[in-house]
């Protein structure tokens, strides 16, 4: 049997290659390769799909988490609540705005943040929370947004791994003064090669945004303020907007698998992911909790199907992480860390290798 790879962006490619390609070679023949109609079309598209008031590319990820954070005025000196358990990107965007990543613990169940330890956090120099709704799943943003409130902080939404994750009727990224997506090939709406987005209704952010993004200019050569070079590139622009008009088709593949293992595994040694309270989870990754982790995880090796570990070291246990003066006590973030497997899951991933999945599951002992 063929190896079942966990995560596959060339599938979703072979699903529309026709139309990416063409749209590929527009691009390659009109000429224009950095921020032209392509950008600007698909960031009005993207505003649109989220529901928020504007949308600004940048060229990836991590930089769209750094530039919110630039965006309202984070900087030296200034301390911002996030996770240790989320990818290391969340930690070095608030490294390189000049702040302090505080980290608080998780809810054991749906490994988001934990609102109910967030006030112990908070400090003089606290000035935004950092949420990360993390594998698809969106984090508790009722309560978030009123600690957010109730302490003058800024609230900024992580959603490189949720793009179609709703949460109370309305997309991830939209409560917050800013919200950050990823394009990274892996990621729900993915593009091939590297790429991100920034979200906002206030038109102030959105115009700092924009300088924040190319040298502060509003005016070609002239800079009017500090600024840095992350601009989304054309190609990728074009390709994104080609996987957004195909992207509920191709959600909806996703949440398919996600039933299946949802409704077919049964095994009391492994625990099936939960959606948080007044989600609608997209699942970006399908994570499961073993404590027979290592041994789950070299039987499907052994049975030609490769998982991952998303995350095997939480970013506080990291070296540059844990040279600094104080350590966290986070339990459960250390706790899951040795239990979670994450199963393949991706558009084009086939009913009769899902099937094989599970029935390897249960048969796990």
């Amino acid at each position: 049997m063929k190896t079942i790879y966990p995560l596959n962006p060339s599938a979703e490619y072979q699903l529309y290659k026709t139309e990416i390609d063409a749209a590929i070679a527009g691009v390659l023949s009109k000429g224009t390769y950095i921020l032209g109609d392509e950008v600007k079309n698909f960031e009005e598209e993207f505003a649109s799909f989220t529901g928020s008031r504007y949308a600004i590319g940048v060229a990836s990820g991590t930089d769209a988490l750094y530039l919110a954070l630039k965006a309202i005025n984070i900087g030296a000196g200034d301390e911002v609540i996030t996770v240790s358990n989320t990818a290391v990107a969340t930690a070095m965007a608030i490294l390189q705005a000049d702040a302090t990543p505080v980290f608080v613990d998780i809810d054991e169940a749906n490994f988001t943040i934990n609102p109910e330890l967030i006030e112990n956090a908070i400090g003089p120099k606290t000035k935004a929370i950092v949420a990360v709704h993390l594998f698809g799943n969106a984090a508790d943003i009722s309560a978030l947004t009123k600690i957010a409130d109730k302490y003058n902080i800024k609230f900024i939404e992580d959603c490189a791994q949720s793009f179609g994750t709703y949460y109370d009727h309305k997309h991830v990224g939209t409560f917050g003064a800013c919200g950050s997506f990823s394009f990274y090939p892996t990621k729900n709406l993915g593009a091939i090669g590297d790429g991100g987005m920034v979200i906002t209704d206030d038109e102030a952010t959105y115009l700092k945004l924009k300088g924040l993004r190319q040298y502060g200019w509003e005016k070609r050569y002239i800079s009017e303020s500090f600024g840095w070079n992350s601009r989304l590139d054309e190609i990728q622009a074009a390709i994104l907007r080609i996987k957004l008009r195909h992207f509920k088709s191709t959600l909806k593949m996703r949440i398919a698998i996600a039933e299946k293992y949802i409704n077919g595994v049964k095994n009391q040694d492994i625990i099936l992911p939960v959606s948080n309270i007044n989600a609608i989870h997209s699942y970006h990754l399908f994570v499961i909790k073993s404590l027979k982790r290592d041994k789950l995880k070299s039987y499907l090796s052994e049975n030609n199907i490769e998982t991952l570990i998303h995350y095997p070291v939480p970013i506080h246990q990291q070296p540059a992480f844990a040279r600094m003066s104080s350590q966290p006590v986070l339990k459960y973030t250390e706790l899951v860390s040795d239990q979670i497997l994450s199963l393949p899951i991706y558009a084009g991933l086939d009913d009769a290798n899902i099937d094989y999945i599970v029935d390897k599951l249960n048969n796990f002992r």
